[in-house]
């Protein structure tokens, strides 16, 4: 049976969000490459400039629970271009930062900028297709994702070497200002929605305690012991907090996040999918470039330029959307994950430089991006078209957990291991076996059969 050709008006779509989705996915790796420069410059040291991330973490994870709520009510269109505009400004103030102190804070504003923006592009896509190949939609609107971690640190590396670190902010104008022309012309605006009223308590539960539980890990890699009170007061705080939420969300009648999805078989599945590919893919990004500079003993440069592989794997691995469509996430998300651990292996042992960490890159980026992509689209099989924006928002909640979880237990490792090569082969062993328990949790995905039934359901009520 012939394929069936994607709408061009679906197509131009996508194109627009990828363009504007790019600036905060290539910022974030920019930045990361950028610590050593600032500390210098703004005469600070590295643990006051590391909040320079931090703050943008932690702004990201406050926004991203009221984004669904926020698309309902102001329509998803105001949504996206109101949080360009708002990674913009920022991104403009943080070039203009005269102090590490005003830098975090206009840093927290692109932050909330980013936070706003990634589960609002799932949800316009989602609703846009109607349900029907996702998994072709998704590859295209996903290529900033796939791009970001491979020329950030070039970027990185090329601006700070032959320019101000001001740039690395600067950087982002070119980008964000033809987005938000694209966006203003080519992002449709939504039918009248009736949304419910915010549930104010609902907010005052979630946002801080998401917020406490990034802060807490992302404070692991700082602390002499795992248990120290900057780790475990916050992230106890924020488990409060949350389950606090969840049984509040179980309960209410209009939930700002409605926690009942999770009684779909399929969706409970790709959360738990969500958590571990968080952190096995940002705990992936945040070792390699460490390994090349420490291990290898590369430059920044250089750095950027031996993970390329990577980035070209992961663009392979758009194939993966029409595998999808076709067969369903199942086998898509075990092969990548298989593919994905078998590659991630060889730098638990002693892997060599030139060709063998070249392949061994590219199918780690072509079996990573593979599986995520797979469960983007298995995240709203069986989903009525009400649910999509809890959806989006639920799946990018859990992935930025399981970021900052991975990013958080490697960084432990590490440091009590010293940055050794022996630290960073148990490291690397630790994010393999990870990812080969979650093809147990992959087996409960829907199938061809599920994947078949691919337009969204028209029913309103919740599960």
């Amino acid at each position: 049976m012939p394929e069936e050709r994607l709408d061009p008006a679906l197509l131009r779509l996508c194109g627009v969000l990828a363009v504007g989705a790019f600036a905060p996915l290539l910022d974030s790796t920019i930045v990361s490459v950028a610590v050593d420069a600032l500390a210098d410059d703004l005469g600070a040291p590295t643990t006051t400039v590391q909040w320079v991330s931090t703050a943008y973490l932690l702004a990201f994870a406050m926004v991203m629970p009221v984004s669904g709520w926020a698309g309902e009510r102001f329509g998803t269109r105001r949504v996206w271009l109101g949080a360009l505009v708002l990674f913009t400004v920022g991104s403009l103030l943080c070039a203009c930062a005269w102090s590490v102190g005003s830098l975090v804070v206009f840093r927290s504003l692109q932050g909330a900028g980013g936070g706003l923006m990634m589960p609002v592009l799932q949800t316009i896509v989602i609703r846009a297709s109607g349900g029907r190949q996702v998994g072709r939609l998704v590859a295209v609107v996903s290529l900033p994702a796939l791009l970001g971690p491979v020329l950030g640190p070039v970027f990185g590396g090329l601006l700070l070497g032959h320019l101000d670190w001001r740039w690395i902010f600067f950087v982002n104008l070119p980008v964000c200002v033809p987005a938000l022309f694209l966006a203003w012309r080519g992002v449709p605006r939504d039918p009248r929605q009736r949304a419910s009223r915010l549930d104010v308590v609902g907010l005052v539960l979630v946002c801080p305690g998401l917020t406490a539980l990034v802060y807490g890990l992302s404070q692991c890699g700082g602390q002499d012991r795992a248990g120290g009170g900057r780790v475990l007061l916050p992230m106890a705080a924020g488990a409060v907090l949350v389950a606090a939420f969840v049984g509040r969300s179980l309960r209410s009648s209009a939930p700002l996040i409605d926690m009942r999805l999770f009684r779909l078989r399929s969706f409970a599945a790709t959360s738990v999918l969500m958590f571990v590919g968080g952190s096995t893919m940002y705990g992936g990004m945040f070792l390699l470039p460490l390994y090349c500079l420490l291990v290898l003993d590369k430059g920044v440069v250089a750095t950027g330029l031996l993970l390329v592989p990577q980035g070209i794997g992961a663009l392979a691995a758009r194939v993966a959307g029409v595998l999808t469509d076709r067969m369903g996430p199942r086998p898509v998300v075990v092969t990548g994950l298989l593919v994905s651990a078998v590659a991630t292996w060889p730098f638990a042992g002693t892997v060599g430089e030139g060709a063998v960490i070249a392949v061994a890159l590219f199918f780690r980026g072509l079996g990573t991006s593979a599986v995520n992509l797979a469960l983007t689209v298995g995240a709203y099989q069986g989903l009525g078209d009400s649910q999509v924006a809890d959806a989006s928002t639920m799946t990018r909640i859990l992935q930025q957990l399981g970021g900052s979880f991975g990013i958080a237990a490697l960084a432990v490792l590490l440091q009590r291991g010293g940055h050794t090569a022996t630290a960073f082969a148990h490291a690397f062993g630790l994010t393999a076996a990870l990812t080969l328990c979650a093809v147990i949790a992959a087996a409960l995905l829907p199938g061809r059969r599920a994947a078949a039934s691919a337009p969204l359901a028209t029913a309103e009520g919740r599960p």
